[in-house]
């Protein structure tokens, strides 16, 4: 084989009249019927155009030549020349060409079922379900090779990182115990002890703290984890994150660390210098955003009008306010009125958006939103605006608002009604194109570490308190009396107690989450007891970590970051596929393989397991 002396992207002008050889795919062919014939070779570093000029080579090379075709695989010898035809400002290599001397053909390809096109510039790229089935070719897109050196990079300058700062990469098990406290678990029969299971992890959250309980001090992993959900457009049920824990240290400790860390590694990825991270309670963030991982990049901010709702005759209004007044500000069951300005929301949003915004908000468990416009005069206009008049001023003043401006009203419990208008937030701002580009096109980086989430919240389906977090999270430090006496019917007193838990927020998307862990075995097990875990339930599953704790567990703390996430904001995709080299779809097929598939019922005996499908 000729083997390769450079690369298809490194050849430049101060190569010219040096023999080279390049190996790689057939990416375009170009026969001219005159004795020439032209292709453009690639391999992930680009591509360089290569001539056969029939006047030097044997003739059998030529005939060779003119039938080469898309992604054959060939090696080639020539000499580096300047560009005779001009040069090609597209390519990094267009100012050269090579004039072919010898010619191998390392492989013919069958038709190939897609070509790899990176959309408008290469043509209409394949749909992504053919894609996938042909993932191996779909991976050489320049697009797709740029991803995976990206995700490279990432892999090298978080290794670097924590390796300055101290920390032992360690790995932990992937066949594990099933904990099913949190999401869905993936199970794996054991043939050795019948009827037994493992589970896949959801994250190496228990061995982490087990780690630091062993002394190790500082631990990060690059890991696998699996979640047996449904995907989504920026989730998989196998995903990677980055995954971190420091001994002897308290919130700001942590949050100190990884925020050097998303510094140098917007820096070494992204060219970009983040600035200091702005911190917003959870508090602060549902009541402005209705969310807690808000995109601060643009307004629309929501406020809570319940004292001027009350001043009206509005009669859905006054309903709503009568119910849990007595509950303190923020509890779930307090009846609430929040509303949220759009800037020009007169011109820019039409009667079938706002319509739509009834369903939308219906399908949040709301009653609907009230939508008053403000016309050019400053008058109200639709819906109940006559009921609005007495507080016209009132409603301006808290709002601020303009002529021009739509005013949207939700009216119901304060759990219900946050939701609704936090996720209704976001809908209007693509609606109105406030909404900037994701990653590296858009701007801009908007960072913000959210704190002070409350430990517990109600579980919808089963009424029962779930960790908000995860059960392994402390309560803050002025939160332990409170915590110590909380009884598991006291709901709000329950409601109210704040976790030492933190996320990172970017753009809108939780990138990174964490928090102090507890370290104290008492404390570990009022949570498992607040949660409805007897001492018996809480042992059987949790006895490891339940005596680690006894035996000297120094106070840590950790976070996660999601690595695939972060890629996808690199590279300014929002689909999490793009940025795995071998993706499930929605449904969790990997369409290359066929996987999940069907085993034989031999194989179920081995393994003690029947199947009730009907097949």
């Amino acid at each position: 084989m000729l083997r390769r002396t450079h690369t298809c992207g490194e050849l430049r002008e101060s190569h010219v009249g040096q023999t080279v050889r390049l190996n790689g795919w057939v990416n375009g062919y170009r026969g001219h019927g005159t004795g020439l014939v032209f292709v453009d070779l690639r391999d992930r570093y680009g591509l360089t155009q290569v001539v056969f000029d029939g006047e030097d080579l044997p003739k059998d090379v030529l005939e060779t030549a003119d039938h080469l075709r898309n992604e054959d695989v060939v090696a080639i010898e020539g000499k580096v020349r300047i560009r005779v035809g001009g040069e090609n400002p597209k390519l990094s290599t267009g100012k050269v060409e090579i004039v072919v001397s010898k010619l191998e053909v390392l492989n013919k390809t069958a038709n190939p079922p897609i070509l790899p096109d990176d959309g408008p510039s290469g043509g209409k790229m394949a749909n992504e379900e053919l894609r996938l089935t042909h993932r191996y070719i779909d991976l050489r897109r320049p697009r797709a090779q740029q991803i995976l050196g990206v995700r490279h990079k990432v892999y090298q300058t978080t290794r670097r990182y924590f390796d300055e700062n101290g920390f032992l990469e360690v790995e932990t098990p992937i066949l594990y115990k099933s904990t099913p406290e949190g999401a869905r678990e993936f199970l794996v029969p054991n043939r050795h002890v019948p009827g037994s299971w493992y589970a896949l992890p959801q994250s190496p959250q228990l061995f982490k703290q087990i780690l630091m309980v062993a002394g190790c001090d500082r631990y990060m992993q690059i890991c696998r984890c699996f979640r047996d959900e449904d995907p989504r457009a920026d989730r998989q049920a196998e995903f990677t994150q980055i995954d971190l824990e420091m001994s002897f240290v308290r919130r700001d400790h942590v949050m100190e660390m990884m925020e050097g860390f998303v510094r140098r590694l917007w820096k070494e990825i992204a060219g970009v210098d983040v600035p200091p991270m702005q911190r917003m309670t959870y508090r602060e963030a549902m009541e402005r955003f209705g969310i807690d991982r808000p995109d601060t990049r643009y307004g629309l901010e929501i406020k809570d009008i319940s004292d001027i709702a009350a001043k009206t005759d509005v009669g859905f209004f006054k309903d709503v306010l009568a119910k849990g007044q007595d509950r303190p500000k923020f509890s779930a069951h307090r009846g609430v009125v929040k509303a949220i300005r759009v800037p020009g929301g007169a011109e820019k949003l039409t009667r079938k958006m706002t319509d739509g915004y009834n369903e939308f908000a219906r399908s949040f468990g709301a009653g609907g939103v009230a939508v008053v416009k403000v016309n050019a005069q400053g008058a109200f206009e639709t819906g109940i605006a006559k009921f609005l008049e007495s507080v016209k001023a009132d409603l301006f003043a808290a709002l601020g608002l303009q002529p021009g401006d739509t005013v949207l009203f939700v009216s119901d419990l304060y759990s219900v009604a946050t939701k609704a208008l936090g996720e209704l937030r976001q809908r209007v701002a693509r609606d109105i194109g406030v909404v900037p580009k994701p990653g590296a096109e858009g701007g801009p980086w908007n960072f913000l570490w959210v704190i002070d989430f409350p430990m517990f919240e109600r579980d919808k389906e089963s009424g029962r308190w779930v960790a908000m977090h995860h059960p392994f999270t402390s309560p803050n430090d002025d939160q332990l009396e409170a915590f110590v006496k909380a009884d598991v019917n006291d709901e709000d007193t329950i409601a109210q107690i704040v976790s030492a838990g933190y996320d990172i927020v970017l753009n809108g998307q939780e990138i990174a989450g964490g928090s102090v862990r507890i370290h104290d075995q008492k404390v570990q097990s009022k949570v498992f007891q607040l949660l409805g875990l007897s001492p018996e339930s809480a042992k059987e599953k949790f006895s490891f970590l339940l005596e680690a704790l006894q035996f000297g567990a120094p106070p840590h703390a950790g976070i996660a970051f999601g690595l695939d996430r972060l890629i996808m904001n690199f590279v300014g995709t929002d689909n999490i596929r793009d940025v795995i080299a071998f993706p499930k779809t929605q449904t969790g097929q990997d369409l290359m393989t066929k996987a999940p598939s069907r085993v034989t019922d031999e194989q179920l005996k081995e393994l003690y397991v029947k199947s009730t499908a009907n097949l």
